[in-house]
């Protein structure tokens, strides 16, 4: 059965790196004490050692181990014989082409699917839904996809906000381009605000944190979801 906690952020503001989130990754993982992490999104073009080096410092304060996947001499091996997969955020667009050309994608869904826990935050959380398409990201580059996991069956925004009725900007909001996606597709897309997170076990997805998610369906108004809302019924 598969387990995932897909999380909007991996710092929330007043907070260190994971800090927020730390007491479920915990439970998370419990009896796990190294997990696989996945640099590949490279935020701010950071290294992967670097990037990895934060995600290491973040898990010790649990006591877990963190190996980057680029430390392994065979990346497949590094999946097929994980714990624990962390994916963290970044550019979605890099880290998908990444994980197609590295051949991946199939074969992290089947360890999942069958029952390693996965942990995602925001570009990591991306790619647990149907396809990439409702990332926030500038496209760096091409991947051969916009199809990613499917872990479950809508798609993610990571980050979601709310217009700021004070602000001069006068861009589209992130409700409004949700609603040009939906002008072209059927998927469900639901808006994570920062510092909430889902929780999946099987086809059970329950929303976590203290704030509310936004559910965007095609043709219908969006809905504010209040934290422990259970969307199973989006799988």
């Amino acid at each position: 059965m598969k387990k995932l906690l897909i999380a909007s952020t991996s710092t929330v503001h007043g907070k260190g790196y994971l800090e927020y989130i730390l007491p479920e990754l915990s439970v998370f993982f419990k009896g796990i004490n190294e997990i696989l992490f996945i640099p590949y999104a490279r935020p701010s073009g950071l290294s992967y050692e670097a990037y990895t080096d934060i995600a290491k410092k973040g898990f010790a304060k649990i006591s877990i181990n963190v190996r980057g996947i680029h430390e392994f001499d065979n990346a497949l091996d590094a999946v097929n014989n994980a714990k624990g997969i962390f994916t963290g955020g970044g550019n979605t667009f890099l880290l998908v082409k990444e994980l197609y050309d590295r051949k991946l994608i199939t074969p992290i869904k089947y360890v999942v699917e069958n029952g390693i826990p996965y942990f995602g935050t925001s570009a990591g959380s991306n790619i647990t839904g149907i396809s990439m398409q409702n990332t926030n990201d500038m496209p760096i580059i091409y991947p051969p996809s916009f199809k990613t996991f499917g872990f479950i069956n809508f798609n993610i925004n990571p980050h979601y906000l709310d217009p700021n009725p004070s602000s001069k900007h006068m861009g589209e909001t992130r409700e409004t381009r949700i609603n040009e996606y939906h002008t072209l597709n059927e998927t469900p897309v639901l808006g994570i605000r920062e510092g909430s997170w889902l929780d999946v076990n099987g086809s059970q997805v329950v929303l976590k944190g203290e704030l509310n998610a936004r559910l965007f369906q095609q043709g219908k108004a969006p809905t504010e979801l209040p934290p422990e809302t259970n969307l199973s019924f989006l799988m």
